[in-house]
């Protein structure tokens, strides 16, 4: 699972979507962050989910959820120093967690977590004028975010603590919890490397437990909330392999490198590291969409993938695996009166964006654009937040590991937010300048409980199929 946690495009994807959201950005940098709770919530989900479809590619049972007054079975590693030479702290195999001094008790861990408890129950929070905000509606998942991260939209920061930011602190203080050897910061407090540590999953599944007890007080979606009157799948499928297989990734180190006057060897010198990394062969998404109306209509496609069976190779019920499902991709598209033929390729996806390239790739093609007297293009690189787009799908193994694939349209009139921003190919998956493009919320139309299934297969803009996804051990060296 390692290549999984150390993946650099991994890490960068959650350190840009942090830089792009902060917890402590206010209206006075120049606008309002729109839904940020929301999409904190999002983002982790996502990280639990893709996790979670790894472990089964991989023959592991899920991950358990953190309890504060457990045992901490996975210890953690991270074999990496700061620049001035000082290791990141270690953390021991089964370690009973403990107070942290000067950051928080085990207790006050626990409170915080009653206290949200008690508002999902109850469905409302307290703010700081003692008002009650309703958060049993579509907007309320907001809310929640702001309060476990915690950011600076929390309503009642003292009241309801930083689950999230404390929980991180806490976790990674457990090499050293009274400061005896004064340990640096750990991996868990550092954007770029928390995801290395097998202890942020932990976490998150934990926090994601508390989002799903929320989302499940939420009345299901209506067949009429549900239905895109007059437009049906007829058919779906992938065209292409759902491969994925390990490539040798050259990584440059000039960036990491003593940049002092009289250090002038570096500038000829290659210093680089070669690093597997997983990568998926080039496929693309299938839809048969049938428009009965008269008029073009504007769609918004969904689509999404969960594992069909768990690894003891038990299928995984429907309003168990939709809460599980992997978001793959979301578009809008215009559909002529009668039948239309989508076809999607898979780095096409708004979910994912290109690897960021090297300072030095950069710095070459900035001085060949300026020798040429020509613009730098790097367009491609706008959407900073998403995934990288070689990870789009799990790894899966040389059986196949079964996901169920689901499609769903709807009405991209009543779904979005600016017709002209949202039929441009360049849609912000996490939103753009604090707008989000997506008047539903993430994980539509499967975040909500589903106590009946068949309300789903009834609905003729709602496809499914089966694929599977396949790893034969394929590993491309670098050579020299």
């Amino acid at each position: 699972m390692a290549y999984f946690g150390e993946d650099i495009g991994l890490s960068t994807h959650y350190i840009n979507w942090h830089i792009e959201y902060p917890f402590w950005w206010n209206e006075t940098f120049g606008y309002q962050i729109e839904r940020r709770g929301e999409n904190y919530f999002w983002v982790h989900h996502q990280l639990v989910n893709r996790f979670e479809a790894e472990r089964i590619s991989n023959h592991l049972q899920k991950i358990e959820k953190l309890h504060w007054e457990r045992n901490l079975h996975e210890g953690f590693d991270p074999h990496t120093s700061y620049k001035n030479g000082n290791p990141f702290p270690f953390r021991h195999d089964d370690i009973h967690i403990e107070d942290v001094d000067k950051v928080a008790e085990v207790r006050d861990m626990i409170v915080m977590e009653n206290r949200i408890r008690d508002a999902i129950a109850h469905g409302y929070v307290i703010d700081k004028e003692g008002n009650k905000v309703d958060i049993n509606n579509e907007h309320g998942i907001d809310i929640l975010g702001d309060i476990i991260e915690s950011c600076v939209y929390n309503p009642y920061n003292e009241y309801y603590g930083s689950l999230h930011n404390m929980g991180h602190m806490m976790l990674g203080h457990q090499g050293d919890p009274h400061a005896k050897y004064y340990d640096t910061p750990s991996v868990l407090e550092h954007y770029e490397t928390a995801l290395r540590d097998p202890a942020f999953y932990k976490q998150h599944k934990y926090i994601d437990d508390l989002f799903r007890k929320h989302k499940d007080h939420l009345k299901p979606y209506s067949r009429e909330e549900l239905l895109f009157p007059g437009v049906a799948i007829n058919n779906i499928y992938i065209d292409g392999p759902l491969e994925t297989y390990f490539e040798d990734y050259e990584y440059s180190l000039m960036n990491a490198m003593d940049d002092k006057e009289e250090m002038k060897w570096e500038d000829k010198m290659e210093i680089s590291a070669i690093i597997p990394r997983l990568r998926h062969k080039d496929f693309s998404f299938n839809v048969d969409i049938m428009n009965n109306n008269d008029a073009h209509k504007l769609a918004t496609i969904r689509i999404f993938a969960w594992p069909h069976r768990d690894v003891n190779g038990v299928i995984i019920p429907f309003n168990e695996g939709r809460w599980h499902a992997i978001e793959l991709d979301k578009l809008w598209k215009e559909l002529a009166p009668g039948k239309n033929h989508m076809v999607r390729k898979c780095g096409e996806s708004s979910v994912t964006v290109p690897d960021v390239p090297s300072l030095k790739t950069l710095h070459e093609q900035a001085e060949a654009a300026i020798s040429r007297g020509n613009q730098l293009h790097l367009d491609e690189f706008v959407r900073a937040t998403g995934l990288p787009n070689r990870l789009l799908i799990p790894k899966g193994n040389a059986a196949g590991v079964e996901f169920k694939l689901v499609v769903a349209v709807t009405d991209g009139e009543a779904d979005s937010l600016n017709d002209e921003i949202n039929l441009t190919t360049k849609f912000h998956h996490y939103g753009h300048h604090g707008v989000y493009l997506d008047k539903k919320p993430h994980g539509y139309p499967l975040d909500r409980r589903v106590p009946d299934e068949r309300l789903f297969h009834e609905i003729p803009n709602f496809g499914e199929t089966i694929v599977k996804v396949f790893n034969h051990n394929e590993h491309i060296h670098h050579h020299e």
